[in-house]
């Protein structure tokens, strides 16, 4: 590819380098992302203010504009090339220059010349070493001020630029290089220093100060604000950006330089403890910013755009002191906030946060100090011993906002259930999050508000504040309060004292898991998948509360859910939602039972049909007989294991000839937590282990196994799970994405019971749980305690949480 259009370069000593239209400038160009081009110069406008190079061993020229350039770096020219040469300046005196560039970073050297034109600075340094530039040439825009020794010694600066870097009288020696002034904040001297001018200071508007530095023409800013009518939430700096017409760094220059906010390194400053404990690091890694110093009254928080004004209204909510920006890059701030919560965190009262303490999953050694900053306010209003009980009034907002901060909080640290306990006399009222199953400490409130917080509650969920004595049910739509889009259900239970506990379930899976989400074996996938594909039957899933049972049926509901089905569910509460189903909430204080529903469902023309639970006989025989007249049934049970459900069943007094005929499969299951993905780390198991984990999973074998063979067992497992040449143990010492605890989010352990012909037998005569077992491993099954262990040999989980949560 050639071009036929003739550029000038300039030459040395004002003479000027008329390139040939088939010549082609070999180049550099070095972006602002630290990204060098190496090509050829096919065209350069300087009027226009871009440029054409063509990458080594491409052939697409890439077009860049002045503003994307920091420098452009060009080899001596080849005099066959070029028109007319360029002067020699033989043994011409040499001169030190300096350029401070828009990012702080200083470019500085001997020069033969150094000329300036409207568009930027073409620089001549002395080739000190082969391969050196002839020419830079740096933009205007990437200028912040300049300096070059004249030929009587003196300095020369152009102040189109902006102020010089070194004193007139002063001489461009290394010392003097030294003592610029960095733009970026390091200290708190110079930060108090900073606010103090910024004070001083008339805000600009973004767009006349990035009008004003160069950054952008009138025509574009124009343009841009044409656009950002259309979308008035979305910052006018984000609109440039999102135009191409200037890059993040232009835009925090041009705050930090023309709106007074001081520009602070954070990689440097050394952060205030106490002002760290004033903001959770939560909130500090979902907002990104960072607290950083206190000032008198004052909190300084940095952060990637100051004029971020709902995020400054949080913080100050949250911090309950006045929040005062200084900008920081986004990409230093996230590397630092993990960094100084985790090196820095102190709790209440300036001691040191102990270890042992639980914390919240990717919250950190600080959760404490959260949960006591946000109740700081409330605590300082408490009147008399802290007994009085405070009325709910409208003009609280205090309490109303902490209310909606912690559903906030309690859905980004990944909490199932939000549990408010109050406490009889002087006791605070406590809050936990459970996280991965387990609870956690989240927050205690002063014993006076404990029936406002509650009736604050009710409110939200239209529940009657004046009764106490019996439980309530509800359900929260957060939206409506300018929160997420997500819903609570939430329970209401009387407890002594004439208290109530609250507990609210967060309820965000809104889009279903794929079945191949749900860390099945292979064999269990393959299984479930020819489960599904019968046209009826039943298929149990079964387990305690909370083991991910309906979870695991809407991933096989959404296998199902094809238009030529009609799927029809009866749960109660409806939590997961598909387009496609028809799904009923039943309601059985009105009557409106499972059984009554599933009675409904049969004269509905079903395909499929969900029953949330069965929870008696009236219910286990309408879903055996609705399996057996052509519908495909799923259904729910509270059991231990695949075996014990069918003795769950037998009690309930189902016919067991019946039952056998409709059985297609029942999927037993638990969740344990699974190791951290950002800090898991893997070690060789030993021989005492391995011997440990075999005699472990032998132990659900039936005596005539082959796995009761150590050998046999050992050679299967190494065929599936060796990593480098031999078994591996999975562990996790812990991380800020986890909180310190190495385990973040849970996966399931399952046992799947397929109904094959034995099995059927065995339903049939009313056989014990253990022989049904016996039979179901001999087939294939694995039980929970040996899928738990191989999911152990496959670095997923630990061995202490497959046996806290599987039977032997």
């Amino acid at each position: 590819m050639t071009t036929h259009r003739q550029f000038v370069i300039p030459g040395r000593a004002g003479d000027e380098a008329h390139v040939a239209g088939e010549s082609r400038l070999p180049a550099s160009v070095e972006g602002w992302n630290g990204r060098v081009v190496d090509g050829e110069l096919v065209d350069f406008q300087p009027e226009a203010g871009n440029l054409k190079i063509l990458p080594a061993g491409t052939r697409q020229p890439l077009a860049l504009r002045f503003n994307q350039v920091k420098r452009l770096r060009m080899p001596p020219l080849d005099p066959s090339r070029v028109v007319q040469t360029a002067s020699v300046l033989g043994d011409e005196a040499l001169r030190p220059f300096v350029i401070q560039l828009r990012d702080g970073s200083v470019y500085s050297g001997l020069c033969h010349d150094c000329r300036r034109t409207p568009e930027g600075l073409w620089i001549f340094p002395r080739v000190a070493r082969e391969g050196d530039p002839e020419r830079v040439f740096i933009p205007k825009n990437s200028i912040k001020a300049y300096e070059v020794q004249r030929s009587d010694g003196g300095l020369a600066a152009d102040s189109g630029f902006s102020a010089t870097l070194l004193g007139s009288d002063e001489e461009l020696t290394p010392e003097a290089l030294g003592r610029i002034e960095s733009s970026m904040v390091t200290t708190p001297e110079a930060l108090k220093a900073a606010l103090e001018r910024q004070a001083t200071l008339k805000p600009v508007p973004i767009g006349e100060a990035l009008l004003g530095l160069g950054k952008i023409t009138a025509e574009q800013l124009t343009l841009a604000l044409a656009r950002q009518r259309a979308q008035p939430d979305r910052p006018l700096g984000q609109t440039l950006i999102d135009m191409g017409l200037i890059q993040s760094d232009d835009l925090q220059t041009a705050l930090a330089r023309k709106m007074g906010y001081p520009f602070v390194d954070v990689r440097h400053y050394p952060v205030d403890p106490a002002a760290l404990r004033l903001v959770p690091i939560a909130l500090a890694t979902r907002l990104q910013v960072l607290p950083i110093a206190l000032m008198g009254s004052a909190i300084v928080v940095a952060m990637p755009d100051p004029l971020q004004f709902k995020a400054i209204d949080e913080l100050e909510f949250t911090a309950q002191r006045k929040v005062i920006p200084v900008v920081s890059p986004a990409a230093d701030l996230r590397a630092r906030i993990a960094e100084v919560y985790r090196a820095l965190g102190m709790a209440k009262d300036g001691a040191p946060a102990p270890a042992t303490e639980a914390a919240v999953p990717g919250t950190g050694p600080v959760a404490d100090q959260a949960a006591w900053q946000l109740a700081a306010e409330l605590t300082d209003e408490a009147q008399g011993d802290g007994t009085d009980e405070r009325p709910l009034e409208q003009s609280d907002n205090t309490l109303v906002k902490l209310v909606n901060t912690m559903i906030i909080e309690a859905f980004h640290q990944r909490a199932s259930d939000i549990h408010i306990e109050p406490y009889p006399g002087r006791d605070k009222v406590v809050i936990r999050f459970r996280v991965d199953g387990e609870m956690r400490p989240y927050l205690e409130l002063p014993p006076s508000y404990r029936h406002a917080l509650i009736a604050r509650i009710k409110v939200m969920c239209n529940l009657d504040i004046s009764e106490r004595r019996k439980p309530q049910d509800g359900k929260i739509h957060f939206r409506r309060f300018g929160g997420l889009p997500i819903e609570l259900r939430v329970a209401t239970i009387p407890t002594a004292g004439g208290l109530e506990d609250v507990v609210m379930r967060i309820l965000n899976s809104s889009v279903p898991l794929p079945l191949e989400g749900l860390h099945l074996s292979a064999r269990n996938l393959a299984a479930i998948e020819q489960i599904l594909s019968r046209p009826y039957g039943l298929f149990l899933c079964v387990g305690p509360t909370g083991s991910g049972k309906t979870t695991t049926l809407h991933a096989a509901l959404q296998r199902l859910n094809t238009p030529n089905r009609k799927i029809w569910t009866a749960e109660d509460p409806v939590e997961i939602t598909q387009r496609g189903l028809r799904q009923i909430q039943v309601n059985p204080k009105i009557g409106w039972t499972f059984a009554q529903a599933l009675r409904s469902l049969l004269r509905a023309d079903p395909d499929v049909i969900m029953v949330g639970e069965i929870r008696d006989a009236e219910t286990a025989e309408m879903a055996i007989e609705a399996s057996l007249t052509g519908h495909f049934v799923m259904s729910t049970l509270h059991t231990n294991s695949a075996a014990e459900t069918i003795l769950r069943l037998h009690d309930l007094g189902v016919d067991p000839f019946s039952f056998a005929d409709s059985l297609q499969g029942v999927l037993a299951q638990r969740l344990v937590r699974r190791l951290c993905p950002a800090c898991v780390e893997t070690e060789p198991m030993a021989p005492p282990r391995l011997r440990e984990l075999i005699r472990d999973y032998q132990a659900q074998l039936p005596a005539d196994h082959p796995w009761q063979d150590d050998d046999v067992l050992e050679r299967e497992w190494r065929q599936r799970f060796s990593r480098d040449g031999g078994l591996v143990l999975g562990h996790a010492p812990g991380c800020t994405e986890c909180g310190q605890t190495g385990f973040r989010g849970r996966l399931a352990v399952h046992e799947l019971l397929v109904a094959s012909a034995d099995i059927r037998q065995l339903v049939q005569t009313r056989a014990r749980p253990a022989e049904i077992q016996a039979q179901a491993v001999r087939e294939g099954m694995r039980t929970l305690r040996q899928d738990g262990i191989e999911k152990v040999l496959a670095g997923l989980t630990t061995l202490a949480e497959v046996r806290a949560n599987s039977n032997v």
